[in-house]
């Protein structure tokens, strides 16, 4: 089985920082964003977020969501706004790409959020970061299978749902036959 990077982990982690079935969102005030950076080692000690500092990790958030098929209106155009302000640069000491020096603390979180998904993107690791084929779910996945074919997040709980009701579609159209013959 082929393990998740940390920049994949803190991605997917990221995206799933909104529950669509259960309607939660880990981000949605100032604190549970500052709080969730925190948790993740992005930011040191708890750091305050202005208005506009909580707007750009939602629009960085929907911009990802976006690129992994969430659809999400605005949303790769706003993850893209968000990542032109954040100054990165490649560094041969440092291994790769670093946040820029002299960044607040928050900008530096949010460069480190991007440099993860550009690290995906550069390794081809984000094809195995899926978005869960059941609409009502949507959550983001780690796929493992050999052919990058996976399509639910849990097939026992999203597959079967999607199955059972591609099933109650065809017995439902065979009864409106069975009706009207």
């Amino acid at each position: 089985m082929i393990e998740p990077s940390p920049e994949a982990e803190l991605t997917r982690a990221f995206t799933n920082t909104v529950d669509l079935e259960d309607e939660t969102d880990e981000l949605a005030a100032s604190d549970s964003a500052a709080a969730w950076l925190r948790a993740r080692g992005l930011v040191d000690e708890p750091v305050p977020l202005t208005a506009e500092d909580h707007r750009r990790l939602l629009d960085l958030r929907a911009g990802v969501r976006s690129a992994l098929g969430q659809v999400q209106p605005g949303g790769l155009a706003a993850g893209e706004a968000v990542l032109s302000g954040l100054p990165v640069l490649v560094s041969l000491s440092a291994g790769g790409l670093v946040p820029a020096p002299g960044l607040t603390d928050v900008d530096r979180a949010l460069a480190r959020l991007a440099i993860a998904w550009s690290a995906l993107v550069t390794t081809g690791e984000a094809q195995r970061l899926k978005r869960c084929a059941d609409d009502v779910c949507g959550w983001v996945f780690w796929d493992v299978s050999r052919n990058h074919s996976r399509r639910w997040c849990k097939m026992r709980v999203c597959g079967n749902r999607a199955k059972s009701r591609r099933y109650s579609a065809r017995q439902r159209e065979l009864r409106l036959r069975e009706e009207t013959a």
